[in-house]
C-alpha cells in the first residue's frame, strides 16, 4: 500500500506551519516578517521582496531599499497598516525597520502564540489521519482490501502521524528556545 499521499499533506502541513512560525516576530530581524506584506505597485499588489533590496545589516534592523524610489511611500504605508507592530523610519532612500528589545512578557506572549500554530498543526496531521484511516475502513468495508491490511494500514499511518506530530513539536521547541533566548 502507498502511504505518500498521506505523507505529502501531512509534509505541506508542516511546511505551512514553518511559514507561519517564519514570520512570527522574535526579537531579531527576519525578513520573512515582510512576506505577506503586499504594495500597490502600478495597480498591482506586489510583495516589497519584488519591489526594494531587504537586507539585515543588523541583528534587530532590516533596511528596504526600493528600485523605484517612487513607491518608498507606498511600501511605507502598506508596513503601517501590517500588523507587524514596527514603525518604519523612512530617509527619503531607504525605509528602517527596528526591532525592538522583547521583554519578558511579550516573550510568553509569542511563545502562547507559536504553541497556538503548533497545536493547529498537528489537529491538521490528525485531520489527514482520520481521513486517511476512514478512507482505508471504507476499502475494507467494499472487500477492496483485508481486515489484516486495514489493520496493517491504521498502524503504518499511526507511525507517519506520530513522526510528524515529533517534528512538530521539535520546530516549536527550535522557534520557542529562540524566541526566549533573544
Amino acid at each position: 500500500m502507498d502511504y505518500s499521499e498521506i505523507k505529502d499533506k501531512m509534509n505541506k502541513t508542516i511546511s505551512v506551519y514553518s511559514e507561519n512560525l517564519s514570520e512570527i516576530r522574535a526579537g531579531r530581524a527576519n525578513p520573512a516578517v515582510l512576506n505577506k506584506i503586499k504594495v500597490d505597485y502600478y495597480g498591482v499588489p506586489t510583495p516589497i521582496s519584488q519591489l526594494a533590496g531587504v537586507s539585515v545589516p543588523e541583528a534587530r534592523l532590516i533596511v528596504i531599499q526600493p528600485w523605484d524610489a517612487s513607491v518608498l511611500k507606498e511600501i511605507e504605508k502598506e508596513i503601517l497598516k501590517s500588523d507587524i507592530g514596527i514603525n518604519p523610519n523612512n530617509d527619503g532612500k531607504v525605509i528602517r525597520l527596528v526591532f525592538p528589545e522583547l521583554n519578558e512578557e511579550r516573550r510568553k506572549e509569542i511563545v502562547k502564540e507559536i504553541k497556538k500554530l503548533a497545536e493547529d498543526a498537528k489537529v491538521a496531521v490528525r485531520s489527514i489521519r482520520r481521513e486517511a484511516i476512514d478512507n482505508f475502513r471504507k476499502k475494507q468495508k467494499d472487500s477492496e482490501i483485508t481486515e489484516d491490511e486495514l489493520k496493517i494500514a491504521e498502524d503504518e499511518i499511526q507511525k507517519i502521524t506520530d513522526s510528524k506530530i515529533e517534528e512538530i513539536d521539535s520546530i516549536l521547541a527550535n522557534k520557542e528556545k529562540e524566541v526566549m533566548s533573544v
